[in-house]
């Protein structure tokens, strides 16, 4: 069972200060097994990625940056590929991406297994490759049946391994899984896993990319108002014990989108008896 965490590209030195001790945090008491890092609306906080991605290896942790189909050109992919091999990354998060508002298409990459059979040809098997899945399926998906389709074929293109947008319903995660083996895939297919610390952001976040706030969960969200440390403690709850319900069953592993803090993951984590 495999552990890992996703930050992204701080815009400030403050920020950069912090991350640097979340990471420490981590290091030390979660030890993942890499962290995952992100980028901006079309690729824009690419040489962020970079930095953060070049400081985590330089302090001995694996690390995988995301590589985005918006607005990426088979040269511009090529020359990321070269610069992660340079370093000594091995692993990579190849996804297509949302195209930002006023940006009218996609690169000469079209969907992430285009991507996925870009980086197997330019890069052999250098690197672990991840995609991602939706177990409650894509926004912009025509039907629940065509997205586990296009899933498969990201799988049968060359990733690794997958991991999911983040849910709070265990029972679309499993359906998902099993309509994924039954076209072929095989590989591990990651939890996605978002610790609930603020209701409005996650309402804002939940509401933009198609993940489901239960019902119950969203009205006693909204019961506690403006009481941060109720919201904290009773999200707390709610996901270690989606997590626990997640590893009892076979999840082969947890990745915290942890929003670059780290008290609510490894409270969490801390619950599941995770932490080293």
């Amino acid at each position: 069972m495999e552990l890992s965490v996703e930050f992204f590209p701080p815009k400030t030195p403050e920020g950069e200060s912090k991350l640097h001790l979340v990471r420490e945090r981590f290091s030390e008491r979660l030890k993942p097994a890499f962290y995952s890092v992100t980028f901006g609306a079309g690729g824009s906080t690419q040489s962020g990625t970079l930095k953060v991605v070049s400081d985590i290896h330089a302090a001995g942790a694996a690390v995988a940056p995301h590589l985005s189909c918006v607005g990426s050109s088979r040269e511009s992919v090529r020359e990321m590929l070269k610069q992660y091999q340079a370093l000594g990354i091995k692993r990579i998060v190849a996804l297509r991406g949302d195209l930002p508002s006023g940006m009218g298409q996609y690169g000469e990459f079209q969907n992430a297994n285009q991507l996925v059979e870009f980086i197997r040809t330019e890069t052999g098997d250098w690197f672990h490759i991840d995609v991602a899945a939706y177990p409650e399926t894509h926004p912009q998906a025509k039907s629940p049946a065509s997205d586990v389709g296009f899933f498969a074929q990201k799988m049968q293109a060359g990733a690794n391994s997958a991991i999911t947008q983040y849910f709070y319903n265990t029972d679309a995660y499993f359906r998902f899984v099993d309509e994924a083996y039954k076209l072929g895939a095989t590989q591990p297919i990651v939890a996605g896993i978002m610790p609930i610390t603020n209701s409005s952001q996650l309402i804002r976040f939940s509401d933009a990319c198609g993940a489901e706030i239960p019902r119950w969960i969203r009205l006693r969200l909204q019961s506690y108002g403006d009481d941060s440390a109720s919201i904290r403690a009773f999200g707390e709850e709610v996901v270690t014990d989606l997590c626990d319900q997640l590893l009892v069953a076979g999840a082969p592993g947890l990745h915290f989108y942890s929003l670059n803090q780290a008290n609510a993951v490894l409270a969490i984590t801390d619950n599941l008896s995770l932490n080293k």
